[in-house]
């Protein structure tokens, strides 16, 4: 590891889009504070920055491996960039869902269906679709199922997760794509809707 050290973020990325995942590792671990204490620093809230945190490596990861990243000799800016960009993105869901417009005459603030209690309907495809979800779910190879359970039924940390596991991060946040891609095939295959 300490060999690492003397390598470049470039020598890093290269090494790491030709399959070597310790690379990805000692990337990680060279920005992860640097990162993490940028995010929390506009966002103020722990749990949210962990989130936008994961997905920024997650952005990196995917753009990576999918040959994307041409940012030669500046990967701190670029990965900044990708953190950046989510939490605006973050900002901008979150005004989206807080706004609404009182010049539109015919917006009736006080009858919109996500200020009311869900109606008997609602619930059924509610149940339908957690039961649904369930079912995809067990049909995952093992080690796909074990993360995706670990992140969204015990809402634990992709650091966490790769503790727990005995894996790195990278393996972790690997494991979880594949999980919401094959969820994504297997409810096409099987028709399956998991929106309401």
């Amino acid at each position: 590891m300490a060999k690492r050290q003397s390598i470049t973020d470039d020598q890093l990325v290269k090494a790491y889009a030709s399959g070597d995942n310790e690379a990805f590792d000692a990337l990680l671990k060279r920005h992860q504070d640097r990162i993490f204490n940028y995010i929390l620093r506009i966002i103020k809230n722990e749990d949210i920055a962990n989130d936008i945190f994961q997905e920024t490596f997650v952005k990196a990861i995917l753009t990576i491996k999918q040959g994307r990243y041409t940012e030669n000799g500046r990967f701190p800016a670029w990965i900044s960039r990708i953190a950046h960009n989510l939490i605006i993105d973050h900002y901008r869901q979150e005004k989206s869902e807080n706004m609404q417009s009182s010049d539109i005459e015919e917006v009736d603030v006080f009858n919109r269906k996500d200020l009311c209690e869900a109606t008997i309907e609602d619930i059924i495809i509610a149940d339908q679709i957690r039961d649904d979800v369930k079912y995809l779910i067990e049909l995952l190879p093992e080690l796909q199922k074990e993360v995706l359970k670990m992140r969204y039924y015990q809402n634990l940390s992709f650091k966490e997760i790769a503790e727990l596991t005995g894996v790195s991060i990278n393996t972790a946040l690997g494991r979880m794509r594949y999980a919401i891609i094959n969820l994504r095939r297997l409810a096409s295959e099987k028709d399956i809707v998991l929106t309401m």
